[in-house]
């Protein structure tokens, strides 16, 4: 299993854990899923067992409003991706997540997450400090669309994420930046404009 090294990595972040403690600890309660392209991992209606580790792949989560789908998260490798407020609840979960590439997850139940929790201090103390990461992320982003114009939150996350725009559907993204599709078309002439003046500056000269 030494593709979930990459969960142990993440992990160390938070909290320092030896290969002994990984091992012993977390590797039991580790359960690698894989999903096709356009597979659910999660529906709407059900309620979210699994905290995943995405290990290999991209994977949306949304919801449905009448026949339009919102998409409130797009992850790739070595993020967390989960029904947070279903996961932990219990109540059913209002979002559905989906893998929009071929996708490897190390996920760990509810139920296993809660024993990993009863090992000891430095176990509770890490996975508050992971879900309190998470919560972090999903508030940063919550500001930005109210701060930020369309056009502002579009370019800053090409800039963070340019591969991005090449493994997500360009509606998928719209929907994530809360951006018309017609919109979004509009705003790629901003990637090629902001590229030729990134190229044209001088090396060693900041730009303000």
């Amino acid at each position: 299993m030494e593709s979930v090294k990459q969960l142990h990595d993440f992990l160390n972040r938070f909290v320092k854990l030896s290969d002994e403690e990984f091992d012993q600890i977390f590797l039991p309660h580790i359960r690698v899923r894989k999903f096709e392209k356009k597979e659910m991992i999660t529906r709407a209606g059900e309620v979210e067992n699994y905290i995943n580790f995405i290990l290999k792949g991209l994977i949306r989560k949304y919801y449905r409003k009448g026949n339009q789908e919102f998409n409130t998260q797009i992850s790739y490798e070595g993020h967390i991706i989960h029904s947070q407020e279903s996961f932990h609840s219990r109540n059913p979960s209002e979002y559905t997540i989906e893998a929009i590439e071929p996708s490897e997850l190390a996920s760990i139940s509810y139920d296993d997450l809660e024993k990993i929790y009863a090992h000891s201090i430095k176990m509770e103390r890490l996975g508050r400090l992971v879900i309190t990461h998470t919560m972090i992320l999903k508030d940063r982003w919550r500001i930005q669309l109210v701060k930020l114009t369309p056009r502002e939150r579009f370019l800053d996350f090409v800039t963070k994420n340019p591969e991005l725009m090449q493994r997500v559907p360009q509606k998928y993204l719209a929907s994530y930046l809360h951006i018309k599709p017609e919109t979004f078309s509009r705003f790629k002439h901003l990637l090629r404009n902001h590229s030729r003046t990134m190229g044209s500056r001088q090396p060693g000269v900041m730009s303000h």
